[in-house]
């Protein structure tokens, strides 16, 4: 063991709280073994209250770069030396690159989004989206949505509706999209606010293992057949959620595609290379299976 830690130079990782069940580690471990690259991958539980001295230890260490994860993607950036234009735009951080101690902060997610999404392209253009949430990856969902899929209307639905209403507000001032609408989720009163949705995308954790019997709708009547439905969240592979949905004759696609695809494009910014993306998907996609 104690050779096998000393044979790699460069080290990478993630931070979030609580950080245990992602399968990042596994998913660039992978990849750097299938690479052949001199590069190994950490998960570093950091409370929201060490987040400064953290990133100090990381670009003191020589950490070659990291994600971020909840809930740190948006208070992360004005700890960080620069930040893209992309994710300047879309104001959270889930990927840092670390150059000779100074930190530059990329948003991937978005990356992930729009390979996910790519194939429903001319069925999302114009048309009414619901989302669910309104935290980090909500943030990168809506850019999304509006620079690459021309969407026609956007439902955003939080169980706060006053956070809705913030990210509303930040995207009219950032991308000058004026048709978003906010609403706290109180479900039976947004019945026809999702039926009549042609796509519905859950962006919250709800859902998410170890809590698998949980749902952000709780029944099939929320969806409709011919619907997208979309949910953020990679394990379990099939959510409540999405279960609910399929039910309801929905088309659905969970978060794994968009899971691979952040973090290959969060590969390239530390390696220089590209993730062998055919090979990891399989490989994260029995992983998650054996988890049932």
């Amino acid at each position: 063991m104690k050779e096998f830690v000393k044979s790699h130079k460069q080290i990478t990782g993630i931070i979030g709280h609580p950080i245990k069940h992602t399968l990042s580690p596994l998913m660039h471990n992978l990849a750097f073994e299938l690479t052949g690259l001199d590069y190994i991958y950490l998960s570093f539980d950091v409370p929201t209250e060490s987040l400064s001295d953290a990133l100090k230890g990381m670009a003191a260490l020589g950490i070659k770069g990291f994600n971020v994860t909840l809930p740190h993607k948006e208070r992360i950036i004005p700890l960080l030396n620069k930040i893209s234009e992309e994710a300047s735009s879309i104001g959270a951080v889930n990927t840092v690159l670390n150059e000779n101690g100074l930190l530059t902060g990329y948003n991937t997610d978005v990356y992930g989004i729009i390979q996910t999404f790519e194939p429903f392209r001319d069925e999302i253009a114009d048309s009414e989206i619901t989302v669910i949430g309104a935290g980090g990856a909500v943030r990168s969902l809506l850019y999304a949505l509006v620079r690459n899929f021309k969407a026609g209307r956007i439902n955003l639905v939080n169980r706060t509706a006053e956070k809705a209403e913030l990210l509303k507000d930040y995207y009219a001032e950032k991308i000058l999209f004026e048709k978003i609408f906010a609403y706290e989720l109180v479900p039976p009163d947004l019945k026809e606010v999702f039926r009549r949705s042609k796509v519905i995308v859950n962006a919250t954790p709800v859902g998410m293992f170890p809590h698998t019997d949980d749902s952000p709708l709780a029944l099939s009547e929320f969806f409709r057949e011919g619907q997208i439905v979309f949910d953020l969240i990679y394990n379990p592979l099939e959510t409540k959620f999405l279960k609910l949905a399929s039910d309801a004759g929905a088309r659905t696609v969970n978060g794994l595609k968009m899971f691979i695809h952040q973090g290959a494009k969060a590969f390239e910014l530390w390696t220089g290379k590209e993730m062998p993306v055919e090979k990891i998907y399989p490989q994260l996609q029995s992983e998650l299976q054996k988890e049932k």
